[in-house]
């Protein structure tokens, strides 16, 4: 007898409500002005970053998974913005995985989720790059408002608890209802 994960209860559920009450426009608007300032964040503090986007200014990517969205477009300082709805995409990205799961999953084994590439190489080069070696140092922020001791302690126990998830996702794979046991 299969059994179903109940991860994918809750995405079904999740998908579901989302299908039939969408988030209004301007919701989303300031979602993606949000995801914008945080991506902004963490290449300002990596200047090999923003001056391999400097060579791409004026470039649209489109980035999407399932009806999730987002346009972005370089700018002349190496930084990210909202691109115009019209824009044409230079780059296009969409997550071929249907599942948030298997996403997370993936990602909690530090691979990285099946994408579906269309476009400019060159920018889709400078993107993996970027993937590849930027990372935010969250605890660093962290300590400019709670102090270094506690926002190391902070950080240990973070670390922690990504160790166990990644435990928990390279021994646990997600799938759909399919029979038998797992290797």
């Amino acid at each position: 007898m299969a059994t179903q994960s109940p991860f994918l209860f809750f995405e079904s559920l999740a998908q579901t409500i989302v299908t039939r009450f969408p988030p209004p426009a301007w919701a989303v608007d300031e979602v993606q002005r949000r995801v914008v300032l945080l991506l902004n964040h963490v290449l300002m503090q990596e200047s090999a970053a923003t001056s391999r986007l400097i060579r791409q200014k004026g470039a649209v990517v489109s980035v999407q998974w399932r009806t999730f969205f987002i346009r972005l477009l370089v700018t002349p300082a190496g930084l990210l913005d909202l691109a115009s709805p019209d824009a044409v995409a230079d780059l296009s990205l969409t997550a071929t995985d249907e599942s948030a799961a298997v996403i997370a999953q993936s990602l909690l084994r530090g691979d990285k989720p099946t994408i579906r590439i269309e476009g400019d190489v060159q920018l889709a080069a400078d993107i993996n790059w970027l993937v590849d070696h930027v990372r935010w140092d969250v605890e660093d922020d962290l300590a400019r408002i709670v102090g270094d001791a506690p926002a190391h302690a902070m950080g240990q126990v973070a670390r922690r608890m990504a160790q166990v998830l990644r435990t928990f996702a390279g021994a646990a794979p997600v799938s759909g209802a399919t029979g038998g046991a797992k290797p």
